[in-house]
């Protein structure tokens, strides 16, 4: 029971919704989503952390940076969470706005930024 109180702890702040919302199909580092959400790379980091202890978010480093992504192998728990987030994430008008904000940033960034190639 602990595991599960834990892993829906993860879920209780908005901007873990929204940055779950941003890693739904795709890895990102802290900085696209500071971009995106506008939020500094400390709250940042600190919430992707209490995801990734929670089990929600995986993590790699690339050189300097570290990207982050949904969970690779879900608990089934996970899978049914993603599967009932992603429903409401298609309907509420922030995280279509957020989506479109990455979808414009990821447009417009700098090749070299935050590349794993990069040291």
């Amino acid at each position: 029971m602990e595991t599960l109180a834990t892993a829906l702890k993860g879920l209780t702040e908005p901007i873990r919704l929204r940055i779950l919302n941003l890693l739904r199909n795709r890895e990102l580092c802290v900085c696209d989503l500071m971009e995106v959400l506008e939020i500094p790379q400390s709250t940042i980091s600190r919430h992707l952390s209490y995801l990734r202890k929670a089990g929600w978010i995986e993590s790699r480093k690339g050189g300097k940076w570290t990207y982050h992504r949904r969970s690779e192998k879900p608990t089934p728990l996970l899978v049914s969470v993603f599967a009932a987030l992603d429903t409401a994430f298609a309907q509420k008008p922030i995280a279509q706005e957020d989506n479109e904000r990455l979808a414009r940033w990821l447009e417009t960034k700098d090749e070299h930024h935050c590349n794993d190639t990069q040291e």
